[in-house]
């Protein structure tokens, strides 16, 4: 499992409650450049509309620019393929009050593209605070066992 891309400013903004796996709906050039390592999902999220789930503001830029399509834009709505169940499961659980769904990292598994994606709840201000806290003592601590 090779991770492509990953959304770091996720984990920092978000308490991440669920974590679901899920192939994406791409163009042929659009794969090849994920592949080179050319996606960003920082300000990305994923939506439900009509029984469908979609994620929207994930740039992906053309594999070779010069040869790319007249009309492909690099942040265009693309839909995640997953089974009926889970899309009923996630429907359910996007209509609570303060969850929302957001992209954590594109990776390739057994050939296939695949997006995991989270149900997630915002973080407060001092709580960002805490997991920095958190980390600078990690960080201490790593310091003061290698020397």
């Amino acid at each position: 499992m090779k991770v492509l891309a990953e959304n770091k400013k996720a984990y920092f903004n978000y308490t991440v409650l669920e974590k679901y796996e899920a192939g994406i709906s791409l163009i042929g050039q659009e794969v090849k450049s994920i592949k080179l390592g050319r996606v960003n999902l920082a300000g990305s999220y994923v939506v439900l509309k009509d029984e469908e789930i979609y994620l929207i503001g994930a740039n992906i830029p053309p594999y070779q620019p010069k040869n790319a399509p007249a009309d492909y834009f690099p942040e265009r709505s693309r839909k995640l393929l997953l089974k009926k169940v889970e899309i009923k499961h996630l429907i359910g659980k996007a209509k609570q009050k303060g969850l929302t769904l957001i992209p954590l990292k594109l990776y390739t598994k057994n050939g296939k593209i695949k997006l995991e994606f989270g149900i997630a709840k915002g973080k407060k201000q001092f709580d960002k605070r805490e997991s920095i806290k958190k980390r600078e003592v990690e960080k201490e601590i790593r310091r003061a066992l290698k020397m």
